[in-house]
């Protein structure tokens, strides 16, 4: 892992942590972890596709997940997203549910972000690997710092943005980045949309509508978080 990895405009927030030694000991990892035989998703060249698509100048609303989807054909590196063409996973149906009720949007058929991403909308993992068939086996190796900074730097701006945090993990990290909740941001939290959480608060939570509200009164405009067929 280089610093010719992270795209410009992170870079100035990102290299120092990239050059430490944690990063340093992941790379080493996780290329010893492959080159014994490991499968890790998502695949080398899309690990880092959320900040790829979303410019940290760019960025107007940031939803955390917690880390890539283990099954083979499924993470791409965008938090919570699919590639088009693969089923949809029912955390990812419960905020298509939401995001009907809430905006009146038509329940997509396929699972795939990028729409959002291109937008301004940060899908960021906690951890942006993961062993096939093993969730969170990559927690707490080094991809933390990472992203914490990277979360950092888009609450450091000025600039009104807003966060979606579903579920502890996503609460956790937060709670993790100085000054968040201090600045000029809409900070947005709910249960997690999974199965097992999403009827204790995240059905209702109305984040999309208000993430759109606060976006247009700071003059930042609404995201179109239809996602075209």
């Amino acid at each position: 892992m280089t610093a010719t990895t992270i795209p410009d405009s992170w870079r100035p927030a990102l290299e120092p942590v990239l050059a430490s030694p944690p990063l340093r000991a992941l790379g080493a990892w996780l290329r010893a972890e492959e080159a014994a035989g490991k499968v890790i998703y998502p695949p080398r060249g899309t690990r880092l596709a959320a900040l790829e698509l979303t410019p940290l100048d760019q960025v107007r609303v940031v939803i955390l997940g917690q880390d890539p989807y283990h099954g083979a054909g499924q993470a791409h590196g965008l938090a919570f997203s699919v590639q088009p063409g693969v089923r949809v996973p029912p955390s990812l149906v419960n905020i298509t549910k939401e995001l009907h009720t809430d905006l009146d949007l038509p329940i997509p058929r396929h699972g795939h972000l990028a729409a959002w991403a291109r937008q301004g909308v940060l899908l960021l993992n906690n951890a942006l690997t993961v062993e096939a068939g093993q969730p969170g086996s990559h927690q707490n190796r080094g991809w933390e710092a990472l992203t914490d900074a990277a979360v950092a730097a888009v609450a450091a701006r000025e600039v009104p943005t807003v966060f979606m945090l579903w579920g502890s993990h996503a609460q956790k990290k937060a709670a993790r980045i100085p000054g968040l909740n201090d600045g000029p941001h809409l900070v947005l939290r709910a249960p997690h949309p999974s199965p097992l959480s999403a009827y204790t608060g995240f059905f209702g939570c109305r984040h999309f509508s208000q993430a759109n509200d606060f976006l247009t009164a700071h003059g930042r405009g609404a995201i179109d978080w239809r996602l075209p067929e």
